[in-house]
């Protein structure tokens, strides 16, 4: 039984991030399929569907408040219950599980009430017109109640992963994914329920996987099992999980408050058509990014366990891995994008105006996504190893402190054409970020790989 749970200590590195990291990887290509399969669907609507997909675009916010708050304690609790079976504590692993599985569902009920009663407000907010405003509260409305749903199957599914069991967290997602892309056309189209029949599919894809999430991590297979007794709120074994969890939860919840300039800023420079084009280019940032976070959350069981064992070659080993594979799948994407982005914008629209227009924007927002495996693979070892602290400085060094102020500067700078320079901000602020987390990662990693000598 030693020699089982201690796979993640014995396995050579490139066959352990291969058969951890594909599962992962399709898991969160499968994810993204949530969001994507409804907005292909939603944007062929016949002659509404370019201002219903707008519309749906502006909940994009909300939306990624909700998976934030799933990562907050999910990604935060998973690496250190995966250092603790390092260790080989795994009392203390399960008791974090226990704790995280509870603060969910206390988040959940609070989510699921502020969205459910504000939602205008905050789409009204966030960039909705008097055109799109009640395609967006009609998805929201009905998006809001399955926030349990999503909670519980984003976090929980991450304890999954964490012990090894990745091609196991895939079928979670999988589950889901098949009941969305079966249900949306029955509901959208076949019941003629538009953007209402979209977040209903969603809303029910969700609760199948939940299902299973659940029914795997209070079964036999699992090594670490939800137990009634360890399902309480310990401030020592919640609080730690959320700090280091926080900088995932920064990241991603910055993406609404980004979106939310974002369409701010581009329905005062673009009009609809600029902020409906917004909603095709955060799917394609989507397609590039969430592979990358498949991949690193196949290398964190791997980094973690090790850390907690203190094997110092390991972890390095890993590391060095997960950052040769992210930059060549991060300059693979880039290179798509900028030769066919008519390619991508044409999944979503079959609109002229709006495909011309995405298409040109496209190249300018993603122009430095190749660099962005050396962001990702540094940020998931910061997390994986328990620095919290690094991890938030990182997160929030591009968000808040480069890219949310040159939205506004930029449009004053670049006045040829204020919408595309809008745009722009995202490329300069991506280069600005690597550059500035490779330097912080290099001196810190170093450092922590020291102190595993000692």
């Amino acid at each position: 039984m030693n020699d089982e749970k201690d796979f993640l200590g014995k396995e050579p590195i490139g066959k352990l991030l291969r058969s951890l990291a594909i599962p992962t990887i399709t898991a969160q290509l499968i994810n993204m399929l949530y969001n994507i399969v409804d907005r292909i669907y939603i944007g062929h609507i016949p002659e509404s569907g370019a201002l219903a997909l707008t519309g749906v675009g502006v909940c994009m916010p909300l939306i990624m408040i909700v998976s934030a708050f799933a990562a907050l304690v999910g990604s935060g609790g998973a690496p250190r219950a995966s250092i603790h079976m390092g260790k080989q504590d795994y009392d203390q692993a399960e008791k974090i599980l226990g704790n995280c599985f509870m603060l969910q569902v206390v988040i959940s009920a609070i989510l699921t009430a502020v969205l459910f009663l504000f939602n205008r407000k905050f789409l009204l907010a966030f960039g909705a017109s008097e055109n799109t405003i009640e395609y967006a509260v009609s998805y929201m409305n009905i998006y809001s109640l399955g926030t349990i749903f999503v909670e519980l199957t984003l976090g929980m599914n991450m304890f999954i992963t964490a012990q090894g069991f990745a091609k196991t967290g895939m079928l979670s997602v999988l589950i889901g994914a098949v009941c969305n892309i079966v249900l949306d056309p029955v509901f959208i189209f076949g019941m003629h329920m538009g953007v209402r029949g979209a977040a209903l599919a969603t809303v029910l894809s969700q609760a199948c996987s939940t299902i299973w999430v659940l029914a795997f991590l209070t079964g036999k297979k699992t090594r670490l099992k939800i137990r009634l007794r360890n399902m309480g709120l310990t401030p020592s074994v919640i609080l730690p999980c959320v700090a280091l969890g926080a900088a995932t939860f920064v990241m991603q919840s910055s993406e609404s408050i980004i979106s939310i300039c974002f369409n701010s800023s581009l329905l005062k420079y673009g009009g609809d058509i600029a902020v409906g084009a917004m909603t095709i280019l955060t799917s394609a940032m989507q397609f590039a990014m969430l592979p990358l976070q498949g991949l690193g959350q196949g290398a964190q069981p791997i980094i973690s366990y090790n850390y907690g064992a203190r094997n110092a070659e390991r972890v390095k080993g890993a590391f060095q891995l997960l950052l040769k594979v992210s930059l060549i799948y991060s300059t693979l994407i880039w290179l798509f994008v900028q030769v066919i982005p008519q390619a991508f914008a044409g999944m979503f629209t079959s609109d002229a105006e709006l495909l011309a227009f995405t298409s040109r924007a496209l190249r300018i927002y993603m122009a430095c996504v190749f660099m962005f495996g050396i962001q990702i693979a540094c940020q998931m070892a910061f997390t994986s190893i328990g620095f919290a602290k690094e991890s938030i400085i990182v997160a929030v060094t591009r968000k808040f402190i480069l890219l949310l102020p040159l939205i506004y500067i930029l449009p004053h700078v670049l006045t040829g054409n204020q919408t595309f320079a809008v745009y722009t901000a995202e490329p300069v602020a991506d280069f600005l970020a690597v550059t500035f987390t490779a330097l912080l990662f290099r001196r810190q990693f170093k450092k922590a790989l020291s102190s595993l000598a000692l």
